[in-house]
């Protein structure tokens, strides 16, 4: 038995791979959305829409804004934290921001984040000393505090309210809730685990080693995944339709689920997938009512840091690679305008001999 196990094993991993199995799940993913999308706005009146953009009222629309500001800023910590954990205490907070901001906001509505956002890190970091292992090992203790963060709100959710997944997931509220205590169980085992010892922290081997936070430092790990995503529930339950109603934990759990669909789908932006997973999800609302929602949203958490994250790394690229240089230049003329003029004729001579 052993033997057909590894074998398999062996030709999957030839045949197929999980980076293949990977894309086809995400295909899969947002094949099975698209397609709910386009049954489910079957007879939406995109006058209605229009009509409930402007009934949404100003000030909620304002205070969602704010939210959004509140999840991005707390968004900033999830590089902080890894850095500090990893011992690199020379990278200031500014620069954690920056990288944190950009690469999510850039790589969330590029699609294929982990590769994107990758990217971005690396540009920001390699300035301060950083190799592509360093920033690998960002990704993935950023990537822990996202998952920490979304098991404890979405365990805490469905164990309260395991109704409000059903119609997302299609189990009985019974199983939602057993999922959901399997979830927590899930995070107090690793608790357990990194308090048995420094030792058993330790994943990686030779320059991948990675040593994760202790317990005490995992609950503040926890607290900033929590925080910002309890900012953009907010923002979503602030412009949500005021009927009919639906209390904020019920509106946190679809939320969650919507997102986590979106990421594991790699779709751009989420685009489709995570608003199929909304409209399924809460079928209570009017279609058009809730329409109008998901595009202010979409403008307040997509757009927005999206053009605000592209200006900011098209403004330091142009600063890095134009101003600084021509300064440079001109610092050096001023302070030896001989030695700046010479290497010309020189080389000049040189080849002319």
């Amino acid at each position: 038995m052993h033997g057909l196990l590894t074998t398999l094993g062996r030709g999957f991993k030839r045949r197929i791979g999980w980076k293949r199995l990977g894309v086809a799940a995400s295909l899969l993913i947002i094949a099975f959305a698209i397609t709910t999308l386009v049954r489910t706005l079957k007879g939406v009146d995109t006058g209605v829409i229009l009509i409930a953009l402007t009934e949404l009222p100003p000030g909620h629309i304002a205070l969602a804004a704010l939210c959004v500001v509140g999840a991005f800023c707390t968004l900033t910590f999830y590089d902080f934290f890894a850095l500090r954990t990893l011992g690199k205490k020379h990278v200031p907070y500014r620069i954690a921001a920056l990288s944190s901001f950009t690469s999510y906001s850039i790589g969330h509505n590029i699609g294929a984040t982990v590769f994107t956002g990758g990217a971005i890190r690396f540009r920001i970091y390699s300035d301060y000393g950083l190799n592509a292992i360093d920033v690998a090992k960002i990704c993935f203790l950023s990537g822990l505090t996202f998952w920490l963060g979304n098991l404890f709100v979405l365990g805490f959710g469905m164990a309260w309210h395991p109704w409000a997944a059903s119609a997302m997931d299609l189990l009985p509220p019974a199983m939602n809730r057993l999922i959901a205590l399997g979830c927590l169980a899930g995070i107090a085992t690793y608790f357990v685990w990194l308090v048995m010892g420094k030792n058993r922290r330790e994943l990686g081997q030779n320059g991948w080693k990675v040593v994760l936070p202790s317990a005490r430092l995992t609950l503040l790990q926890i607290l900033i995944g929590v925080v910002d995503l309890g900012f953009c529930a907010m923002a979503m339950y602030l412009l949500m339709p005021a009927q009919p109603g639906i209390d904020f934990i019920s509106l946190a759990v679809v939320f969650i689920l919507a997102t986590l669909l979106g990421f594991a789908s790699h779709a751009p932006g989420s685009l489709g997938v995570f608003d199929a997973a909304m409209l399924v999800a809460l079928p209570e609302f009017g279609r058009e009512q809730l329409l109008a929602t998901l595009v202010v949203f979409r403008i307040l958490y997509f757009l927005i840091p999206f053009v605000t994250a592209i200006s900011i790394m098209g403004t330091r690229e142009l600063w890095l690679n134009v101003v600084v240089p021509w300064q440079e230049r001109r610092r050096l003329t001023e302070a030896c305008p001989a030695a700046a003029a010479l290497p010309r004729p020189v080389k000049r001579r040189q080849a002319q001999g």
